[in-house]
């Protein structure tokens, strides 16, 4: 069987590093054959590092489009606001799609792709790598197997972190709604899917409460600049969200500073940090995106769930309680604790004791595993490999809609399918 041919579509941190480098470790399943990239840099990197010719590098995506189809699938991982019209043009096309979360930033939007998907026959795979995960596939199974019994109370954490929240939604790409969009669905339209993965029923109704709280100039000390280098060292250096203190100390050819700049010298840093927008003080930025938030859902049949995202705390992976008419599950996206009521037995279980050995089991394995998925749903026609196809995505990103709505007008929403 020949690889899968792939398309990138946006070469920045997502899609050149979470989903291509997939056809690098199994270069008999997947290869990519052409990129789509706006930066000329970011561009040329993508190239070197798959080997595309010169004469597949494309600035725009439209370009792509507009020739005939010479591959079976498409990456795309543009900027959110940017997802809907090249994912419903290459399904009009006929390419399958692995599309990067969230599907869109409207509703419409959303909706629209979801209907190309069914009228085209392509295969469509949003990017909900939390239910590709080693974690996620232990704690199905035993929820599957009655570990709980009937699912009655969920409470599930985001805890994004106090640096993570300064680096992406304060002064980063998702810090505006406007520009990007909403936190909730920029950062945890995961979780919404994720609750309705593991409740296994559709969501009825949800009420919401958030804000931004502390990321705002009311906050900012007193005698502060408005940039992290310009600022007074005796301020500056007791700040937890200071600049110099989260990208200086990390390696520049990494995640979150390789995103500062295309320059990963000391240098190139630095001048970034002087005049780019991850220098600034996170009291005088131009987001607007809360920093916590908590949702409240009710499921059809009666169960109930609490999410809440916050930035402050240390950023770790995802908490959750999971409570039943037999048993309760505890979990932190590694270890899951059970407790059997029938026995009153209790066990604990390690994602990573299932690990293989293979590349698949990095980083809790979910955007391998996505690629995993998706080029195995590919390569043999079979949309059931994908758990996050296009129906039961709208249906989560329907439930962000509504959760913001809530917390925008104080009201109690349905979640009309």
């Amino acid at each position: 069987m020949a690889p899968v041919s792939l398309i990138i579509v946006g070469a920045g941190d997502r899609g050149m590093n979470a989903y291509a480098p997939y056809s690098l470790a199994f270069p008999e399943k997947a290869t990519i054959v052409a990129v789509a990239e706006p930066n000329e840099i970011l561009r040329e990197r993508a190239a070197e590092k798959y080997s595309i010719p010169a004469d597949r590098c494309y600035q725009d995506w439209r370009e792509v489009a507009a020739q005939p189809k010479f591959a079976d699938a498409v990456l795309v991982c543009t900027q959110d606001r940017h997802h809907a019209e090249p994912a419903i043009a290459f399904m009009k096309k006929g390419y399958h799609v692995q599309l990067e979360k969230p599907m869109a930033v409207t509703e419409t939007d959303c909706r629209a792709i979801a209907e190309t998907a069914k009228q085209t026959g392509v295969i469509l795979a949003v990017c909900h790598v939390l239910r590709y995960t080693r974690y996620t596939k232990l704690l199905k199974k035993l929820l599957q197997t009655g570990a709980v019994g009937e699912i009655v109370t969920v409470r599930h954490l985001e805890p994004v972190g106090w640096w993570h929240q300064a680096h992406s939604f304060v002064r980063g790409n998702w810090r505006n709604t406007e520009q990007s969009t909403c936190m909730l669905m920029a950062k945890s339209c995961h979780d919404l899917d994720y609750l309705r993965y593991i409740v296994d029923r559709p969501c009825r109704r949800v009420s919401s409460f958030g804000s931004l709280k502390h990321f705002n100039k009311e906050n900012q000390p007193a005698g502060a600049s408005d940039r992290c280098t310009t600022c007074p060292n005796e301020i500056e250096s007791q700040c937890p969200y200071s600049a110099l203190t989260i990208y200086l100390s990390r390696d520049p050819h990494y995640w979150p500073v390789s995103v500062l700049t295309t320059d990963h010298t000391p240098e190139g840093v630095m001048r970034a940090l002087e005049e780019g927008p991850y220098g600034r003080c996170v009291y005088a930025c131009d987001n607007d995106v809360v920093d916590h938030q908590t949702v409240n859902l009710e499921f059809e049949g009666g169960a109930t769930a609490v999410f809440t995202m916050t930035a402050f705390n240390k950023a770790r992976g995802r908490e959750s309680y999971i409570m039943g008419t037999h048993g309760e599950v505890r979990g932190d996206g590694r270890r899951i604790w059970h407790c059997d009521f029938r026995t009153g037995e209790e066990k604990e279980y390690d994602a990573d004791s299932e690990n293989d050995g293979g590349i698949l089991s990095g980083h809790g394995g979910g955007d391998y595993g996505m690629a995993e998925a998706f080029i195995s749903a590919v390569a043999h026609n079979d949309p059931t490999r994908i758990t996050s196809g296009a129906d039961i995505s709208l249906e989560s990103h329907l439930m962000v809609f509504a959760a913001e709505r809530a917390r925008l007008n104080g009201s109690v929403e349905q979640v009309k399918l």
